[in-house]
């Protein structure tokens, strides 16, 4: 068909093993694929290749941590995964999430991420407010510790504003709640949201 009578070729013999090996390969090579797909085939090439990240990483020509990164994202809950394959967040956005050990809140932030059209600059705010919150020190004695409702209404709040909210509450039921800001801009967004 090309009108040639001889072509430049490699002939390389291969068992079952090296068969699947080259053909999943081959596959992570298409440019179409997205960052799940190219996941699922390298979780397949370890665990039915018996490849360590590094062997594949030699293999494909790609750092060890870019493999780890990819493989990390099968860690994520499905919605958010699903969400990568019908291309509602890129892998920035993923590789943001990653970072919270908790599936509700990765949910609770990807939600926000999809719904306001989040830059990943964004989400890693929104992850950073949620780790700082994780490691707050102790409340002062004149104030209760939050009750699974209001701890609940704040985290709402925060995912809904795009920044840090605090909720205070005393003895006596009364309290306050406090939304942070960085800048105008920040202000006026969450000024906007609250029309």
């Amino acid at each position: 068909m090309a009108g040639l009578t001889a072509l430049p070729a490699y002939v390389r013999s291969a068992n079952d093993q090296e068969m699947l090996e080259m053909a999943l390969i081959e596959n992570i090579q298409r440019e179409d694929l997205n960052p799940m797909e190219v996941a699922l085939n390298y979780q397949r090439l370890i665990s039915e290749c018996n490849l360590t990240h590094n062997d594949l990483a030699i293999r494909l020509g790609k750092g060890r941590t870019t493999i780890t990164n990819f493989l990390r994202l099968l860690k994520l809950p499905a919605d958010i995964q699903a969400g990568m394959k019908s291309q509602q967040i890129s892998m920035g956005h993923a590789r943001a999430l990653i970072e919270i050990d908790e599936p509700d809140a990765q949910l609770n932030i990807y939600k926000q991420t999809t719904e306001n059209e989040w830059s990943v600059r964004q989400v890693e705010n929104a992850v950073k407010q949620w780790r700082e919150r994780q490691n707050k020190k102790p409340l002062p004695d004149t104030e209760q510790k939050l009750s699974i409702h209001l701890r609940k209404v704040q985290d709402n709040l925060e995912s809904h504003f795009g920044t840090r909210v605090t909720i205070k509450q005393t003895a006596d039921g009364k309290g306050q709640i406090a939304i942070g800001f960085g800048s105008d801009d920040e202000l006026n967004r969450i000024l906007d949201l609250m029309q």
